[in-house]
């Protein structure tokens, strides 16, 4: 006997993991009171390099959180990490918000708050040092963030192993 409305078996892991930044409730007064709408702000990333960030406005929560959703894989970008932190220094100014990102030793952990935090988890970053100045809203400073990251330079290969040496080395 089969049941109806019901999928047999585990749901699918989503593509991409979202952290919500802010959820913030947006006024508009006209002749017969107030409008509300909410505004979101989503960061979603795969740990696997990608990220991105997303803001939208809707009618109600959901369809904010939706729109935002959108906007953010349609703002992806895709970061080369070298290990589990990134592969030199960067910092980054956007508006007031400013940050600095430096790599972290193996085991150290995301040292970052807020909105800087969320952002390079959602990366795959598991060890990085940052510090964010100036502004404290989350939309700028996860903005400010990709923007820093995408100035990251390739990470470098030991010159030690050739990576054609590598490749015979683990063949045989």
């Amino acid at each position: 006997m089969e049941k109806r409305g019901r999928k047999m078996g585990r749901r699918e892991k989503p593509e991409f993991e979202q952290k919500l930044l802010n959820l913030a409730r947006v006024t508009r007064v006209v002749k017969g009171g107030r409008r509300f709408r909410f505004r979101a702000t989503l960061v979603i990333g795969n740990r696997k390099g990608m990220v991105g960030v997303g803001v939208a406005k809707g009618s109600d929560v959901s369809d904010a959180i939706q729109k935002a959703f959108n906007d953010a894989k349609k703002n992806m970008v895709t970061i080369e990490l070298a290990g589990s932190t990134i592969s030199h220094d960067v910092s980054a100014k956007l508006g007031a918000a400013r940050v600095l990102l430096k790599p972290a030793s193996e085991g150290r952990g995301i040292i970052a708050g807020g909105a800087v935090r969320s952002v390079v988890n959602l990366l795959g970053v598991k060890d990085i040092v940052s510090k964010s100045l100036g502004a404290s809203n989350p939309l700028n400073v996860a903005r400010v963030t990709v923007k820093a990251l995408l100035q990251l330079k390739a990470p470098r290969v030991p010159k030690a192993v050739a990576p054609t040496e590598a490749v015979a080395a683990k063949s045989e």
